[in-house]
């Protein structure tokens, strides 16, 4: 069975993970979401509301598997038996970054990384940056699933 993981904080899952995912979905058998934990960063969205963000986003699929992880990736892939890290690439800036880390991780386990070239719709598209425009009153609701949407402005208003 060829099984894949799609790594992120996604907070909140937008279009742009999804395209990722999604082709992601098409190449393997199985595709783990692994949603990052970092103590050290508080999210809009709590660990277990991402979760449930993508699991609805991602049910058409069928192959999609969504959990958390804390620590290093390469062990969340040793503990699964993952062979390949599949990472979306929006511009140059990305590649520096990723190459290093997708050789650190080759290095110390064997899992591979792959690379995927973002959708130019999606190219400018972060969570980052949706949460901020979204906090400004622009409308972002053409970068995520109508869902997710509706929950950032709830979450927005309330805060």
């Amino acid at each position: 069975m060829r099984r894949a993981v799609c790594p992120g904080s996604f907070d909140p899952i937008t279009n742009g993970h999804l395209d990722i995912i999604g082709r992601a979905a098409r190449l393997y058998d199985v595709v783990h979401v692994a949603v990052m934990i970092n103590q050290s960063k508080q999210g809009l969205f709590s660990i277990e509301e991402r979760i449930e963000l993508i699991r609805e986003a991602t049910a058409d699929y069928g192959n999609v598997e969504v959990e958390s992880f804390h620590g290093l990736l390469v062990d969340f892939c040793k503990q699964r038996d993952i062979p390949a890290i599949v990472k979306g690439l929006r511009a140059v800036s990305d590649f520096d970054y990723e190459l290093q880390m997708a050789q650190m991780n080759i290095g110390l386990t064997g899992v591979e990384t792959l690379f995927v070239p973002t959708n130019p719709t999606y190219s400018f598209l972060s969570s980052s940056l949706v949460k901020e425009v979204a906090t400004w009153g622009g409308d972002v609701s053409h970068l995520l699933p109508a869902f997710v949407h509706t929950k950032l402005m709830e979450r927005l208003r309330g805060n």
